[in-house]
Formats: structure tokens, sequence, C-alpha cells
């Protein structure tokens, strides 16, 4: 293991990278009613997965394809015992967690980093998926982690500029069958999971997954619950026409610590982790003091065979996000020590409503082979805020490890008293229209021709007369593709354009006079990158390397001369390589691994932003290394029992990065996890030590949040 990572840490300029896949448990009639279709190409690579129709909206080999994106299957989440999405997307290369849920409105999923840009999982088979608190993994298929600004097919509105993640779920198949799993492990983790799927006549299939979920913190304080269930119908009302519904319920709770904030507007203060490292297992919180977050998903989609080479699908999907209860962090004093807990009830629900229509066509014209999607898109999300205002809640000391803060529910409702952010509501819709081709010019060479017309208007507080009407924005996408070998080695390139829509904000004179209204145009994302992938071996070994170049230009910023202006013209620039690979270059070996080397700086800023010239904090460690390896004896008197072996390295991270306060810098890290277990066809018993040698390291977005130590879990699941 140390030789292997010592190799992957020093390949910056090896040419092996690769694409993370694996092949789904399916039926000919269940892949014609997927969101996406998946081929199944034997049982070579178990950690493979050759096609994706999400990625493209088109279904393209991997190596068609001249876009990076990495796949986590649900193989791998079974073999590594994963019980949350973070674990999960350790095994997508170059993908590191910022911050931990905190449950809060609008935003309060996971936010992770992403070729030098923040990201959080707003899309559920290709459609908006808004979670404000944590996503449950029992019902995940695969994990689509799809590289660069992908605003020509997904829009402006639930991307990042480094890319986008996309669950795909579980899908009823014709046959009677299923499994159970329990999970128990350190501090008090208790997972209870069932997956059942059963025909109810001929052309229709039921399937329900469902999680229970109970674990309490490493630190001293601090729990989360939750309950989840997803049912799925598939009905195949003629051999043309085919329907699918999906839903997703979860009910939640829990404490959260409150985030570590260091100071953004006084000169750091803290110059060594000791402190933190001193603090690592206080929570500075109450088990009483929770947030709730029910969510619902439904989707239904309808595919109909207009002709041999042309289909229709139709897919509307609804939202509901709600988050209620307390959300607390904690604020820097700017004396080395203290720090001040700000904290709010929180009282917001999240809607969206998504609707589709695509066709898809594969026809010759004048002689070349066009794989087309012709697209509508219509997308409405609506925040509603009714929380109170935020309140001083005590002080937190470091090196004495005291709180005076009331962390009791009456407490703090006491402080609240008459407190309040008002009611607000806000709102977004956005019309798009556009189309993707593929044209072949040659069996081994392609190319990828996209647009997106994208129509954005909205509301930013219902109440008020702020409105963003009828903001166009064009958003092309080039590829090239050229198969060396067919069907083993292609070389590829792409041009990819992103955007953002920012909302209108209110700017005023330096002394707050004269307010006025300031709608702004679309922040804009062009990546230019280019690579090679490969499925070699008879698909033993597949790889993926490439370079790319992101400028993200027009970026509001505030004003020099003027603190309650905002004016448009930043730019950030992000550069980086990255090599993946997944393998099974024997019999019962399965290995998985990746190296992402990123470098970022903000090259145009205002004069006194604090950040020209440097890395934006949001851009996490600039270099990640993931391996995992796995192995099951498949015959003899260890028949069954298997090992499985991973790491993960992060390099330095600067959580706090501007010339106008510091750089406070989180350390290296490199955590290791093995399991054993015995797999059997019917049941298997796993057991996980995650963070094998109790490294203690801290993850941050201009926070510093201590990390889980050594945990340990028992894995039992039972099919039939």
């Amino acid at each position: 293991m140390k030789y292997i990572f010592t190799f992957l840490l020093a390949a910056s300029q090896l040419p092996l990278w690769s694409q993370v896949s694996t092949p789904v448990d399916t039926t000919e009639a269940a892949r014609t009613i997927e969101l996406e279709s998946v081929t199944v190409s034997g049982q070579r690579n178990t950690y493979k997965v050759d096609r994706s129709e999400t990625v493209a909206r088109l279904p393209l080999r991997d190596l068609e394809n001249p876009q990076v994106y990495h796949t986590i299957t649900k193989t791998v989440l079974r073999d590594q015992v994963v019980t949350n999405l973070n674990n999960a997307l350790r095994n997508a290369t170059g993908v590191t967690r910022l911050w931990e849920s905190t449950g809060r409105g609008g935003d309060g999923a996971e936010y992770y980093s992403l070729r030098g840009f923040s990201i959080q999982p707003t899309l559920l088979n290709g459609l908006a998926g808004i979670n404000n608190g944590s996503l449950d993994p029992a019902n995940i298929e695969n994990i689509e982690v799809i590289k660069g600004p992908s605003g020509t097919l997904f829009g402006g509105n639930l991307i990042s500029y480094g890319g986008l993640i996309n669950i795909t779920t579980k899908r009823p198949y014709e046959q009677l069958g299923g499994e159970f799993g329990y999970v128990l492990g350190s501090n008090g983790l208790n997972r209870i999971t069932a997956d059942i799927n059963t025909p109810l006549s001929d052309g229709m299939a039921l399937r329900v997954n469902a999680a229970y979920h109970a674990e309490e913190s490493f630190q001293q304080a601090g729990f989360n619950r939750s309950l989840f269930l997803a049912p799925s119908l598939s009905v195949k009302a003629s051999e043309k026409l085919s329907f699918l519904f999906n839903t997703e319920i979860k009910s939640s709770e829990a404490a959260n610590a409150p985030m570590i904030f260091l100071s953004r507007f006084s000169p750091l203060s803290f110059n060594s982790m000791e402190l933190f490292n001193d603090n690592y297992f206080n929570a500075y919180t109450s088990d009483a003091l929770t947030i709730r977050n029910p969510n619902l998903i439904m989707q239904a989609q309808a595919i109909y065979q207009l002709r041999s080479n042309w289909s229709s699908q139709t897919v509307l999907s609804r939202a509901h996000s709600k988050t209620d209860g307390y959300y607390h962090y904690l604020w820097d004093s700017a004396n080395g020590d203290q720090f001040t807990r700000f904290i709010s009830r929180r009282n917001g629900e999240t809607h969206t409503t998504n609707l589709q229509q695509n066709f898809q066509g594969d026809f010759k014209l004048a002689g070349l082979r066009n794989r087309i999607v012709i697209g509508f898109d219509y997308l409405h999300k609506q925040i509603d805020n009714s929380s109170s205002g935020w309140v001083a809640n005590g002080t937190v000391s470091l090196k004495n490890q005291t709180d005076s803060g009331v962390l009791s529910p009456q407490g703090v409702d006491a402080l609240l008293t008459n407190s309040t952010e008002g009611i607000s509501t806000a709102e977004t819709t956005i019309y798009s229209v556009y189309f993707s081709d593929v044209i072949n010019f040659t069996p081994s060479l392609s190319a990828m021709l996209s647009l997106r017309l994208d129509n954005f208007s909205g509301q930013p507080n219902y109440w008020t007369e702020a409105q963003l009407d009828n903001q166009l924005t064009l958003s092309p996408k080039l590829g090239l593709v050229y198969q060396a070998i067919p069907d083993k080695l292609s070389l590829f390139a792409n041009y990819m354009n992103g955007f953002v829509n920012v909302d209108p904000a209110e700017v005023s004179d330096i002394n707050g006079q004269n307010p006025v209204l300031r709608v702004f145009d679309p922040e804009q994302a062009n990546q230019w990158e280019a690579g090679v992938k490969a499925s070699l071996i008879g698909d033993k070994l597949t790889a993926t390397a490439s370079v790319y170049d992101i400028t993200v230009s027009n970026k509001v910023m505030v004003d020099p001369e003027n603190p309650n202006n905002l004016m448009q013209g930043g730019e950030v620039i992000s550069q980086g390589i990255e090599c993946s690979l997944v393998s099974s270059p024997i019999n019962g070996l399965s290995l998985i691994a990746g190296f992402s080397h990123n470098r970022s700086e903000v090259t145009i800023d205002a004069a006194d932003g604090g950040y020209l010239g440097m890395r934006p904090e949001e851009a996490g460690p600039a270099t990640l290394v993931n391996f995992w390896a796995h192995y099951k004896h498949t015959r003899g008197f260890f028949k069954n029992w298997a090992l499985g072996l991973g790491a993960n390295h992060g390099s330095e991270h600067l959580t706090l990065n501007r010339s106008t306060t510091g750089t406070f810098a989180l350390p290296a890290y490199t955590v290791y996890n093995a399991v054993i277990a015995y797999q059997s066809d019917r049941y298997s018993l796993s057991l996980k030590i995650d963070n094998l040698t109790d490294v203690r390291y801290f993850s941050g977005w201009s926070t510093v949040t201590p990390q889980r130590p050594r945990w340990v879990s028992l894995g039992l699941q039972y099919k039939f």
C-alpha cells in the first residue's frame, strides 16, 4: 500500500488516468424504461459501467464521449460498507468535501470541491433533486461525477463551474428478489436497510428501498437519525410505451456541531492547529438543539418509441425540502482564542418543479451517422423563509475549553424573542431549449456539437418589486473523439461552457443613500480540455487522462471605491490534470485509483478585495489521491472471503486565503481504510475500519472542521 501510494503521489506527469465505472444488475425490460441506459459488458471489470445516457443525454459509450466523468456503482458501495455520501465520493478522482450538511434552508446539503469550485449534489436521475439535508445511499444505483462546466445540457442553476454530481436510482426488474441489511458500528451506529422487488403483473414491477439510520457524533454531543423510503414502479404499457415512477421520502433530525469560522474581516490571529487539535472532540452544542429536514422527491417519466430510430422521453420531477430547527456557528473574535456563537431558528422550504421533453434520434444524413437529442427544459424553484434573526449566544474559549452560551431550546427561544428575518419568498423560472448532435465522419472520428438557449427570470423577494426578466444566455459545447484503436483507445478534446444567473442586488451610495436594484449579466465559465481514454486487456483495464483549463469571467465583486456597491468583471482560472483507472487485472481483484492536481488563482479582483493572485478557498487541496483494492477468493478453502484496502490523500488546504486577513492552512492528510468480508451468493458479513490509523484531520471553507477518527462498522446482508 505504501509503495502504491508513493507512486501515485509522484505520478503527476504519467499518462495513466481512468474512468471509474461498473456493471449494473438489470433486465432488458428495465433497461427500456430507465432514465439512463446501462449496457452490461460482462464480469471482467466488476466496477465498470461502459455507457451512460445522462452525461450526454444520449446513449454513448465512454470511449465515444468527449467529456470526462466518473461512475461509482452500488457494487463499490457494497464492498466498502458505505453508509453516507461522503464515503462514496472518496472513490471519485479530484473530489473532496468542504462542508458537512448544515440542514439550513436553500443550501443545507454537503459542499464538495471539484476542479477548483464548490459543488453540491443537486441532481437525481438528471433532474432537479435539491435537498437541504444529507442524502441516504440506500437507493443509489450509480453516482456520476461529471467533470467541467456543463451548462449546455444541464443549465446554470443546478451545476458548478467544476462539474456536477448526479445520483441515479435503483429500478424495478421482472423477478422477485431483494436483500436486507444491518450495519452497527462505532458511536452507536445502527442502520437497517431493505430492498424488495416484486413483479405485480405482466409488464409491471414494484421495487421498494428503505433505510433507518441512527448514529451519534464522535464528539461530546451531536447525532443524526433518519427514516428513508423509496418506492418505484415500472409499467410497460405496450411495445412502444413504458412508464417509470420514482419517489424518495426522507425524514431526518440532527444535532450538528456549530461550524468554526475564521475571521474574514480581521487579521488572522491563529498560526497553528494546536488549539483546534486540543478541541477536536468538543462539539460546543447540545443534543437538544436539533434541526429537521423532511424531504420529498417525486419523478415520473414516459418513454415512447416513435419509430425504430426515434424515441420520446417526457419527465416530470417535483421536489420539496424543508428546514426546521436550530442552526448555529462560531465566529472568530480575532484574539487567537475566543469565538462568538450566533444562533437562529431556521424555518424554510425549497420547492422545485422540473419538466423535460427529449427527442432522441439515430439516423444517417448525407452518409454520416447522426445521434441527436433535442430537448426542452422547464425549471421553477421557490425558496420560502420565515426564520428568526441571528443573536449572539455566548462565547467559546478554545484555550480554556469553556462555553458561556445557553444550550437549551427554552433558553435559545428566549434569546430569539422579537428577532425575525421577516417572511420572504424567492422565485426563479427557467425555460430552455437545447440540442446535441454526435456526428460520425468515419467509424473512428466523431464530433459533438451542442447548444443551449436559456431564458431566466427571477424575483429574489416576492414581497418587493425586484424582478429580473427574460435574461437570455447561449451556452455552446464542442467535442472531438478519435478512436486511434477502435473500441480500445480514443483521443478526445472538448470546449465546454457553463453559466450562473446572478440574482439582482440592492446597491447604494457609499453613505447608504439612493438605493437601487442592480441587475447583473450571467457569470460565464469556459473550459478547454484534452486527453485520452482507454479500455484495454479485454476491458480489464479502463483509464482516462486529461488536462483542463477553466476560466470564469464576469464574476460579481465588491466595488473597491464603495463597499455598498457591486460590480462585474472578476476572473478566476482553474487548471489541472487528472488521471484515474478502474481495473480487474486478475479474477477476483478490483482496483480503483485516481490522482488530480489543480492550480486555481483569482486573476482579476477589486483592488481591496483580498483575493487577487490567491488560490480560492473553495478550491480545496491542490493534490488529491484516491485508491481502493478489493480481492475476493473465488475457489479453495478461502472461497468467498474478501479483503479490501484503500487510502485517500489530500495535500495542504488553504481554508482561509486572503491578502487582507492572511492565510490559514489545514495540514495534509492520508487516511487508510480496510475491510474483511465473507461474501456468498445469499449473504455477506463485512467488518470495515475507516481511518485505520486514527489520523486527526480537518476540512473547511474558511472554516475548521474536525473529521471522524477511527470508525469501526460491522455489516450483514441477506439476499433472496
